[in-house]
């Protein structure tokens, strides 16, 4: 059975509505309020559909109007509002709080009953979309805390959306809370703050703790309105790495985000856009040849390679395993000299340092410290060489070997 609640102070209004208000069905029914007493009515019966007639004091139909939308109770049902005569800045702002639709009283009735049927059918779906909800909850695919695609299944749901090409013209953005922003950062603030910002058709995925993904059908442009939007709804500063959907290879958009994201919290700007120069390719740099004795020219390429590879891979990985190691704390810092990633856990602690020498080549040196094991080790490494891969295989594999060398796992 459908429920109707029309709330009004009119008489008249309660008599004309309940008259001509034809429904599909007999077992739909129509109850009619005051605005005293509505409250409490919609508490009791939470029905699928309101119609809150204009009340002389405007102020109370917004108040009512919001008062449904901060409960969770009333998430599906719908609210009509009926209009003694159009009043645009009192309609956008009844919009802004959460109607579904709006009647003028000048409007043939039959219009109104048209509204009301499809504003059932509309919970109908609701319904039955939040059915097959938690469905996908209980085997992992949606995460129940936010609603949002959970991490381990992100990367497949992005990949069939790319495949079926409906985000040809799209972007895909990466937002997460800056290290200030960590210290007021919600998952909650966060995910009504998305969910305010985004349409229906766009889908996020949180894919670690403090990153949210967001697969969107506009482009760049409409990118950095979603993330005004969802600035201004949230408390916390955030920035944002954005990618264009170039490719229906999730992965390969992905690594763009990851590493314009880097880019922006490095250089500490809002957002950053990813190009072909961005600071993932390898081939922005052209190596000096190795009879050429020039300390300047190589110091200087020494220093975009620390800026532009070693420091967005060491803090990349930082993050990525941060949640892997807890109870080891991990620091990450690079700066004119040198690049240090270290693991710390106890009195244990190891160190990945990177470093030139001179020119034409770099040193890696790793060393777990208190100990004389074979994984303590120097490493020398051409400078075309020193590319984002191989830095993230140099670290990785440290990082096992940390593990390996104080675990025994």
């Amino acid at each position: 059975m459908n429920t109707v609640i029309l709330v009004t102070d009119s008489s008249d209004i309660k008599k004309k509505l309940q008259e001509n208000l034809v429904l599909l069905r007999e077992t739909d029914r129509i109850l009619a309020v005051n605005y005293e007493n509505s409250r409490d009515v919609l508490y009791d019966i939470r029905p699928e559909t309101v119609i809150i007639h204009e009340n002389v004091n405007k102020k109370s139909t917004i108040n009512l109007i919001k008062y449904i939308r901060s409960k969770k109770i009333f998430d599906f049902s719908n609210i009509i509002l009926y209009v003694n005569k159009y009043d645009r800045d009192f309609v956008l702002e009844a919009y802004d709080e959460g109607i579904d639709d709006y009647i003028s009283a000048e409007a043939d009735f039959s219009e109104l009953a048209v509204r009301t049927i499809n504003c059932i059918k509309k919970s109908g779906l609701i319904n039955k979309i939040n059915d097959l909800k938690n469905y996908l909850i209980s085997y992992g695919i949606i995460d129940p805390k936010n609603g949002f695609y959970s991490s381990k299944f992100a990367g497949e749901i992005f990949e069939m959306e790319l495949i079926s090409g409906n985000y040809n013209n799209g972007s895909y953005m990466i937002i997460t809370p800056d290290e200030e922003g960590k210290k007021t950062f919600t998952d909650e603030r966060m995910t009504l703050a998305v969910e305010k910002s985004i349409r229906i058709d766009d889908i996020a995925a949180k894919i670690s703790s403090f990153r949210y993904g967001l697969l969107l059908k506009t482009g760049v442009d409409g990118a950095i309105n979603v993330l005004n939007k969802i600035k201004k709804n949230l408390s916390c500063s955030i920035k944002a790495g954005i990618a264009m959907v170039d490719s229906r290879k999730f992965s390969d958009i992905d690594k763009k985000a990851v590493c314009s994201l880097n880019n922006a919290l490095l250089t500490n700007r809002e957002y950053s856009i990813y190009s072909g120069d961005d600071i993932e390719s390898d081939d922005w740099l052209s190596v000096p040849d190795k009879s050429e004795k020039n300390y300047k020219f190589f110091k200087k390429a020494f220093d975009q390679k620390l800026e532009k590879v070693i420091a967005p891979v060491f803090y990349r990985l930082q993050k990525s395993y941060e949640e892997k190691l807890p109870g080891t704390r991990i620091e990450q810092f690079t700066d004119e000299q040198q690049s240090i990633f270290r693991l710390i856990n106890g009195k244990h602690e190891s160190r990945l340092t990177i470093v030139s020498p001179g020119f034409s080549k770099v040193i890696v040196y790793i060393v777990h410290l208190g100990l004389d094991t074979p994984e303590n080790r120097e490493i020398s490494l051409p400078l075309n060489v020193v590319t984002s891969q191989k830095i993230s295989e140099l670290v990785e594999e440290f990082i096992r070997e940390f593990i390996s060398v104080y675990t025994g796992s």
